[in-house]
Order: C-alpha cells, then structure tokens, then sequence
C-alpha cells in the first residue's frame, strides 16, 4: 500500500509542477512496463496491478486538468461507483504495454470511462468505470463539474453498451 500512495503523491507532484496540462475530453496514453513488484510469480502481472494503473491514469487527468481546482480543492472527492475489467491476455514482466483511458460519457451523477491495455496494437484487457464525484455524503451534478472544467461539449451520453455493463450494480449490493 505504501507503493501506491507514493506513486500517487509522485503523480500529484509531476502534475502539479511538471507536466503539461491535459484536455478531459482527449483520450490520455502512458506507456508503461510491467516491472517485478507488479508481478505475481515472477511471471506475469497481477491482476489486482490492473486495477491499480487504472487508478493511476485517472488520478493523473484528475491533476493535469482542470478538474482538480473544481472538484478536490472544493472539497469533493472522487468515488468509483463501479469497476469491470475484462482479461484477455496477460502480461509477462518486463514487457512494454500503453494504458489508455476514454471517456465514454457522463450524465447527472456518473462519468463512465473505459481504460484498454494494449501491447504491439493487440488489446490484452479493458477495463470499464462508473466514477461520481462526493461532497456531504452525497453525489454531485457531474455535468455541472465537466462544464466548470472547461470542456465545450456539455453532453456526452455514455453508449448503451457501456450502460447495460452497470445497469444491475445496485440490485446486485441490495440483494446482498
């Protein structure tokens, strides 16, 4: 755990000081390699790593962006709603892969994002969120954040796929 919160403070500094800023509605690359404390038997990566660069990648658009002087600084936090990651390959340590992040589109209370891992052009996993943005104990109007960041489109409809993949989330947790 003390691996994650240093990357992402290692994030929040690069961000803040370093790095350029970045549009919320482009779509983001970083290439990364799969090192040994990513791995699991000393062969591929974890599964649980997956989820972690996912983190990754959306704490740094969250830095980079306007985003962060409208949401954190105001006191709202960001909360995944939902995560899905679908596997189809894995991969093997030391290998080079991008990491992708799109937003697939928000409305009042979700912004859905989908996050591809790929290697030489050949997708190896995708993963998909449902994040909101909490101040009080309560979700806020995500449109209303997306137009106080500056971005020009003020409506992106999440496709219907990407829909249906949440749509049982919260009878699945009230069942339980």
């Amino acid at each position: 755990m003390i691996y994650y919160w240093i990357h992402v403070l290692y994030i929040f500094i690069g961000s803040t000081f370093f790095w350029k800023k970045v549009d919320l509605e482009s779509d983001f690359t970083r290439t990364k390699r799969v090192g040994i404390l990513d791995c699991e038997s000393l062969k591929y990566m974890a599964n649980s790593k997956y989820f972690y660069f996912m983190d990754f990648i959306r704490l740094e658009i969250l830095f980079r962006s306007k985003l962060y002087d409208n949401t954190f600084k105001k006191g709202m936090f960001p909360v995944i709603g939902s995560q899905k990651l679908i596997y189809k390959k894995p991969l093997k340590i030391w290998s080079t892969y991008t990491l992708t992040l799109a937003v697939e589109g928000w409305d009042d209370k979700w912004v859905y994002h989908r996050q591809t891992f790929q290697q030489n052009g050949e997708v190896y996993a995708i993963g998909f969120t449902k994040l909101a943005f909490w101040k009080n104990k309560k979700a806020q109007n995500m449109r209303n954040i997306i137009a106080d960041s500056g971005v020009p489109t003020t409506e992106m409809t999440p496709s219907l796929e990407v829909l249906s993949m949440f749509k049982n989330d919260y009878e699945i947790i009230k069942g339980s």
